[in-house]
């Protein structure tokens, strides 16, 4: 017998799944892990492909420090921004040359309460801040056009400044492959229709066919959503320094690079595949799986990335029975849109060809990556929620299993993912 520890919200459950033979326990590696100030310290101290970064800046000099928004709250930027500024300051740069300029993308701008919770109080009072507005022309100038045709305008702060630093997290990402690096730039500080051109690169060229097969996590090689930031990043080449931090799945930091855009950048992708992609020898008939619990599984457009990852390690027509909460619902009514008011899949991908956005991205690959597996999810949102799609809603993970047994006569061995919204299965 066999005890699996599986988050469900803001609950720990402790399931007796004894009639289950585990082929493997699917899960990030854990490393010693150090505070993250001595985190931030070693990676400013130990730059990558760099200068240090109070080296490379002078006396008199402006600097804008770009940080993500609060959806990205797990980097903890209000805890190593003061060391950022500190090298800035240490550097020469005086505090009122220093601006913070949020990559919010196409997201909406923040509240005040927001921005101190984002940043701190001590920040928000001494630091100029400033929220990127996609669509806000007088704030935008443009750079040229990258080979895949996307025109490159960013915010005005990132060609106005003597000194640019980028700072991130990075994660896998279903579109850009990684997060993190080129990504503050565009999307992170781009104009609303540089953003929607670059991800509207995912779909592949003929109607009906879907997402392009090279869109895909941990494939940096041919991903043309990828090679088209890192084109822009090249195009504005205006960047000094970045710092970005990797998470250990439990709601902390692991590691952080610092240095060079591109090659700071790239060592951090390693550090993320070697922490959160794990290998498996073949595709599985039965995956369990948990999104790792709140805030993973607090909506669907959250559960999503558990979906992504999870479906890489079940056999077609085979069984995924993720444990995702989904006390908020679907969670972005334009995931709700695409996902309720079209019958199938190709509706869905011909709206999103008439209009793309990242949220109604994100419901059209929840269905297209589940089209040929059986998607059984343990979870508070109602079956009618989901009734255009072919996700089985049950409430518990017993129920589920139940189906998996009635349908194939038995329980097969299964891969078992804790973590599935951070671990990557890859063959």
């Amino acid at each position: 017998m066999q005890d699996i520890i599986l988050k469900y919200g803001k609950k720990k459950l402790n399931f007796n799944i004894e009639e289950v033979k585990i082929k493997k326990i699917i899960e990030a590696n854990l490393i010693n892990q150090s505070s993250l100030a001595e985190i931030t310290k070693k990676a400013l101290a130990e730059p990558i492909a760099s200068n240090r970064l109070s080296e490379i800046v002078n006396e008199g000099e402006t600097a804008v420090i770009v940080i993500s928004d609060l959806t990205r709250s797990w980097q903890k930027i209000d805890q190593f921004l003061p060391f950022i500024i500190k090298e800035l300051q240490v550097g020469g740069i005086k505090a009122k040359d220093i601006s913070l300029l949020c990559a919010g993308g196409s997201h909406r701008p923040h509240s005040e309460t927001e921005i101190k919770k984002l940043i701190g109080e001590e920040l928000y009072k001494n630091f100029k801040f400033i929220d990127h507005d996609s669509t806000k022309k007088e704030d935008l100038v443009k750079v040229g056009v990258t080979s895949y045709g996307t025109e490159v305008i960013v915010n005005k702060n990132i060609l106005e400044n003597d000194r640019v630093i980028l700072t991130g997290g990075i994660v896998f990402h279903p579109l850009a492959v990684f997060s993190g690096g080129r990504k503050s730039l565009l999307p992170g500080t781009a104009a609303y229709q540089s953003i929607m051109k670059n991800h509207s690169l995912s779909l592949a060229e003929k109607e009906g066919a879907g997402i392009k097969k090279s869109v895909a996590s941990n494939n940096l090689s041919d991903n043309p959503v990828h090679l088209d930031m890192l084109e822009a990043a090249k195009m504005i080449n205006n960047v000094d320094f970045i710092f970005n931090v990797i998470p250990d799945g439990r709601g902390g930091i692991s590691a952080a690079v610092a240095g060079g855009l591109f090659k700071a950048h790239q060592k951090g992708c390693q550090i993320t595949t070697d922490l959160f992609a794990k290998k498996i020898d073949e595709k599985a008939e039965l995956v369990i799986a948990s999104c790792g619990g709140f805030p993973k599984d607090m909506n669907l457009y959250q559960i999503s990335k558990a979906i992504i990852n999870s479906v890489r390690a079940v056999k077609k027509g085979g069984y995924l029975l993720l444990m995702g909460q989904g006390k908020e619902g679907i969670g972005h009514p334009e995931v709700k849109e695409i996902i309720q008011n079209c019958k199938n899949n190709l509706e869905r991908e011909m709206l999103l060809r008439r209009n793309f956005t990242i949220a109604r991205f994100v419901g059209y690959l929840i269905t297209s990556k589940i089209e040929d597996i059986n998607c059984i999810l343990i979870s508070e949102l109602e079956q009618r929620q989901l009734s255009t799609t072919s996700i089985r809603v049950v409430k518990t993970l017993e129920a589920g299993l139940e189906i998996v047994e009635n349908d194939l006569g038995k329980l097969p061995p299964a891969y078992i993912m804790p973590d599935a919204a951070n671990t990557l299965p890859i063959e």
